[in-house]
């Protein structure tokens, strides 16, 4: 059924009451391929809230890189993860107010005005309640490995993933920071255990995880050199006063793309020496930390370049999961190799802390209304974004949402 999109900041019944239909960017997955293709609006019928979950009205959400890989059906599709659905609505950042509460809620009431972290696991799974959500079998990613994600009126949670917005922001800076600066925070904080003057390389640095990377690192105390793919976005690092950063365009040689001839890898082996020269021209050392989230292309260049017994932490991988290095500069130099993944409830509430108090601050690059879903994740499919970008659902407009004073998004003044 056709939606008016200048509907869709209009809801029609008052919190504790949920309408029959709402309007959402749905992925299914005989048009899985291009994000413009794949997203398409549909009129979906609104989830009732169950025992522990709520219903929340989305105000803006975020967009992140994990549902341009909903949209192509890669490395395998979103359908394999919640089969008993049809449909994806994707979208794994949002702000909004709380609607309907489900059974068993009793610390958030229909009003509240909240943001949501994406991370989900059974309440049964015994790894919930006293060693980490993230290691539990049930634990998925909402808006990616859910459905029912923020791209739509509507959307529904665990009571778990609710957190106060902080008052300081807007709605869309409220919905464009949790997924990527929770997971930056508990890779370098918890992860990493990041210590004042240490050195930390890292990689995409004006990227949606980089941004909040370099952020930390600084209040941290640490040194960080961002690699970026553009001189325009080394100059969003300058906004963010980071001083030292490099353009990978320059090193292209040292990038993987897998199946290199002998001759071929001995060049790209050349050009890596020569990037880690850059890296410690910029750092006065070889880095302690190396923030990693490319993958295939990047990472024998990551654990070549960081200090003995230095870490190599890695979050994604978006030039490609399978990665092949020289194994003996982990080995013989005594180097680590440390997964991680999102944060759980208790890190993301620590650091959305520091957001309401301000010392790390949202970057926003653009706003767009809700029409704009499929082509803000093209946008980000070909690299063509700096920072973060927000999609305006419940709110009529920007500015909205701010109920206290305080420092709020920095906004890219570069490439928009």
């Amino acid at each position: 059924m056709a939606v008016d999109l200048k509907d869709v900041t209009d809801v029609a019944t008052e919190p504790g009451t949920l309408p029959a239909t709402m309007a959402a960017w749905v992925i299914r997955q005989d048009r899985e391929g291009e994000p413009r293709d794949a997203f398409q609006i549909e009129e979906i019928e609104v989830p009732e809230p169950g025992a522990l979950e709520v219903v929340v009205r989305v105000m803006a959400a975020g967009v992140n890189y994990n549902n341009v890989w909903a949209a192509m059906g890669k490395p395998v599709s979103v359908f394999r993860y919640h089969p008993e659905e049809d449909h994806h609505i994707g979208g794994s950042d949002a702000s909004g107010i709380v609607w309907k509460t489900g059974p068993g809620v009793t610390k958030w009431q229909p009003g509240d005005e909240v943001i949501i972290h994406c991370n989900q696991a059974s309440y049964e799974d015994p790894e919930v309640h006293g060693l980490d959500p993230l290691a539990a079998p049930s634990q998925k990613i909402w808006g990616y490995e859910t459905s029912w994600g923020s791209f739509a009126q509507f959307t529904k949670v665990q009571a778990q993933q609710l957190i106060h917005k902080p008052k300081n922001l807007t709605w869309e800076e409220a919905a464009s920071y949790a997924l990527t600066y929770f997971t930056a925070y508990r890779m370098l904080i918890d992860r990493c255990n990041i210590q004042a003057g240490e050195r930390v390389l890292i990689w995409g640095a004006a990227g949606g995880l980089g941004v909040f990377a370099t952020q930390l690192c600084r209040l941290a105390g640490a040194l960080s050199c961002g690699v970026v793919s553009s001189p325009e976005k080394g100059a969003l690092l300058e906004q963010l006063g980071i001083t030292g950063w490099i353009d990978r365009t320059g090193h292209a040689g040292m990038m993987r793309k897998g199946g290199e001839s002998p001759d071929e890898e001995k060049e790209r082996f050349k050009a890596m020496r020569g990037f880690g020269k850059a890296v410690r021209d910029v750092l006065g050392d070889d880095p302690n930390i190396v923030f990693e989230h490319v993958g295939q292309a990047t990472f024998p260049t990551s654990v070549f370049v960081v200090k003995p017994f230095g870490k190599v932490v890695i979050c994604a991988a978006t030039t490609g999961y399978n990665l092949d290095f020289d194994v003996r500069y982990l080995w013989m130099r005594q180097k680590q190799i440390i997964g991680s993944h999102f944060a759980n409830a208790w890190e993301c509430h620590k650091a959305n802390e520091l957001m309401a108090q301000g010392v790390v601050r949202p970057v926003l690059w653009r706003t767009m209304g809700f029409e704009g879903v499929a082509e803000a994740h093209q946008l980000m499919l070909e690299n063509k974004h700096l920072g973060k970008i927000a999609i305006l659902v419940g709110a009529e407009s920007e500015g909205q949402g701010k109920t206290a004073e305080g420092p709020g998004a920095i906004h890219a003044e570069v490439g928009a």
